[in-house]
C-alpha cells in the first residue's frame, strides 16, 4: 500500500556539477527536492520506488545497485540507485536521466530506510496503462513510497526549450493544484496530446502516481513551484 509520495523536477540541471555557474539559480528547488525526502523517510516505508520518464532504453525496471552518469551532460560523475545491490549491477543498462536525477537525491539525502528500485516509464504511455502500473507498484508490499520525478510543461516562456506556447502556464496550474491536494481524478484525467505537444516530462509518472495512490487517502502538500529556464518544475509531498 502507498504511504506516502514525494514529487520532484528531473532536469540534470539539479545536479550543481551539471549547473557549473548557474548552480544556484535551482538552490530552492533543490532544498524543497530534500525536505519531500524527508517526508518519505518519516513514513518508514518497506520499499521504495523512483519514477520517472525514459526513452526506450531506459524504460522498465531498474534494480538497486544500478548505475547511472552524467557525463552525457558534460560531467565525469556517477550514482547509484541506492546501497544495495551488486556493484555495477546492471552496468550495461544504466539508469536514465530521470532516475539518475533521483539516485542523486537519494544520495545527497543519506537515504538508508528501505531498499530502492527504480522504474523508467515511456513519456507515451496510455493513462490506463499507468494508473495499471500504479496499482501494481501499491500492492508489492505493506509499507511503499514513491519518488517521482517530472517536469512540467517546456513551452514557458519564449527561451524555454519548446519555444513559448500559451496553454503551457494553465496545464502547468492545473497540474501544480492536483499535486498540492493530492486529487487524483485531476492528474488521471491529464491530457495525454497536449502533454505530449507541450513537451510535458511527468505526465506519465504523475499518472503511475495517481493509480498507486488509489485508496491511500493520502494528503498533499505543495514545496516549490517555477519555471527558471521556461520549464515547469513542482516539488509536493503526499502522505
Amino acid at each position: 500500500m502507498l504511504v506516502a509520495a514525494a514529487v520532484c523536477p528531473c532536469p540534470p540541471l539539479l545536479v550543481p556539477e551539471v549547473a557549473a555557474g548557474a548552480a544556484s539559480e535551482l538552490d530552492a528547488a533543490r532544498t524543497a527536492c530534500i525536505d519531500a525526502l524527508g517526508v518519505l523517510a518519516a513514513a518508514r516505508p518497506d520499499r521504495l520506488i523512483v519514477i520517472g520518464p525514459a526513452d526506450v532504453d531506459g524504460r522498465g525496471p531498474h534494480p538497486e545497485g544500478t548505475q547511472g552518469s552524467f557525463k552525457a551532460f558534460g560531467v565525469d560523475l556517477d550514482v547509484r540507485l541506492g546501497l544495495g545491490g551488486a556493484p555495477g549491477a546492471s552496468a550495461e543498462r544504466p539508469l536514465p536521466p530521470s532516475l539518475a536525477v533521483g539516485a542523486w537525491l537519494l544520495a545527497r539525502a543519506d537515504w538508508a530506510d528501505a531498499p530502492v528500485e527504480g522504474l523508467g516509464v515511456g513519456e507515451t504511455l496510455e493513462a490506463e496503462r499507468c494508473a495499471s502500473a500504479g496499482r501494481e507498484l501499491a500492492a508489492g508490499a505493506d509499507r511503499v513510497a514513491l519518488l517521482v520525478m517530472g517536469d512540467g510543461s517546456a513551452c514557458r516562456t519564449l527561451k524555454a526549450p519548446g519555444y513559448l506556447d500559451e496553454r503551457a502556464v494553465s496545464f502547468d496550474a492545473e497540474v501544480s493544484r492536483a499535486l498540492a491536494a493530492a486529487d487524483l481524478a485531476t492528474l488521471s484525467a491529464l491530457d495525454e496530446s497536449l502533454a505530449y505537444e507541450l513537451k510535458v516530462a511527468g505526465r506519465a509518472p504523475w499518472q503511475v502516481l495517481a493509480g498507486a495512490a488509489q485508496g491511500a487517502g493520502l494528503s498533499g502538500r505543495l514545496l516549490y513551484e517555477d519555471a527558471p529556464y521556461g520549464v515547469g518544475y513542482m516539488v509536493a509531498t503526499w502522505f
